[in-house]
């Protein structure tokens, strides 16, 4: 190597420091290269995803692979600049020599390549997986008794070999993922993931209808009372039950009502043998849990009861549908949250706190009460009267219209 012109030293250096600045771009954009369209390519088929994918699940060979190459480039690039100083500069130059080196290797071979590898990591790994893929295989003997060296001095700390290139990610990430990915994805499509992945969160008390704005049918009543409410319900099935809603006999499909008038008119007898089975939900099941039973059931809607056995409310397929898509209808939920100002709304004391917060992008307290008039009461611990006004949190509340001692209306104002 002495006997070389400065001229070729210098050629010799520079190309040195390009293989540098390649071996640690290289390893920056492996190590950082998108794991998840990586996969998905890799499941397309293709071939340079299938390069990358094996060089990411295998990081001790690869980084093994890469750093011998660089450390190997790094030493002789050392020991070349040496001799070129010592030529030029005499024993002084050993010195000069270390102090250039360094500051040109941490330029131009580490942080500059790194730095755009970390930046464009896709555009990066896919090509130079090209080189290492069959470079592993060539160096695989010698990368094997560095990663067994390696691999023996953590052992000696406790440090055990575990595969960690694909992390099972928690639904809070995914959430996170989902929003940060926002700008590619329609808005909406972005809420329905989010309301997707909360849906076991949410019980089926929290969306249910309360059991006194059930519309129902008591058989025991008489025929022309029956009919009316049959004929005036604009759902599609009613639950039937005898005196008390507890002792439920079953959902009555208006489309077995068209059959029944059919042939005659609607009898008690003919309702009755026309009933599908009442079916009946736990109250703390999640929604998640009741959409599954309900497609394996292949049922639309149930009675939720407590842990007494007594119907609190129900709940149906298109509730739980809502929770993930919206509302189907907002004409009821327009007159029960009426706007009064920018940051004044008219609310029903009948609605769910979840709905409130929903649709006003509020974060009303949300405990045991899942109503706006359960909320009250329960910070209250009594009743209150007309014109009663309090603070909880940062909503100043007002009430508006009690009736029957159940708020009626309330204005809430947020602070």
């Amino acid at each position: 190597m002495t006997d070389l012109d400065i001229n070729s030293l210098f050629i010799i250096l520079i190309i040195l420091l390009f293989l540098s600045a390649f071996f640690s771009g290289s390893e920056t954009s492996l190590m950082s290269v998108n794991r998840y369209k990586l996969k998905h390519k890799h499941k397309e088929g293709d071939r340079s995803a299938k390069r990358v994918l094996f060089l990411v699940n295998n990081p001790d060979k690869t980084l093994g692979l890469i750093l011998l190459l660089n450390n190997f480039v790094n030493i002789l690039a050392s020991a070349i600049s040496t001799v070129i100083a010592i030529k030029l500069y005499g024993d002084s130059g050993i010195a000069i020599s270390a102090g250039v080196l360094t500051f040109v290797i941490l330029v131009f071979s580490e942080v500059t390549p790194k730095t755009f590898a970390a930046l464009y990591p896709d555009k990066i790994a896919y090509p130079v997986s090209l080189f290492f893929y069959p470079a592993l295989k060539i160096f695989y003997p010698i990368v094997s008794i560095i990663n067994f060296f390696s691999k023996s001095l953590l052992l000696l700390f406790g440090v055990k070999d575990k595969n960690t290139a694909f992390e099972l990610l928690t639904k809070d990430e995914i959430k996170t993922i989902i929003k940060e990915s926002s700008y590619k994805l329609p808005k909406f499509y972005e809420e329905m993931i989010v309301n997707l992945l909360d849906l076991e969160k949410v019980k089926v008390e929290d969306t249910m209808i309360p059991r006194n704005e059930i519309i129902s049918i008591d058989i025991n009543n008489k025929i022309d009372q029956i009919s009316e409410i049959i004929l005036n319900c604009k759902h599609t099935r009613i639950p039937v039950y005898k005196d008390d809603l507890n002792t439920l006999e079953g959902f009555l499909h208006k489309r077995k009502v068209i059959e029944i008038l059919k042939n005659g008119d609607i009898t008690k007898e003919k309702i009755l043998e026309s009933l599908n089975p009442a079916y009946f939900i736990p109250e703390d099941t999640s929604l998640l849990s009741q959409l599954i039973t309900f497609k394996k059931e292949k049922k639309r809607i149930g009675c939720v009861v407590d842990e007494y056995g007594d119907v609190k409310g129900m709940v149906t397929l298109d509730d739980i549908l809502e929770e993930i898509v919206g509302e189907f209808n907002t004409t009821d939920k327009q007159t029960e949250i009426q706007k009064i100002s920018e940051q004044s709304y008219l609310i029903d004391g009948s609605v769910n706190i979840r709905e409130v917060n929903r649709m006003l992008v509020w974060k009303l307290p949300e405990s045991n009460a899942k109503t706006i008039n359960g909320l009250i009461l329960e910070y209250l611990e009594n009743i209150p009267t007309q014109g009663t006004s309090f603070q909880i949190e940062n909503y100043h509340f007002e009430i508006i219209n009690i009736k029957n001692n159940f708020v009626k209306n309330v204005k809430i104002t947020k602070k």
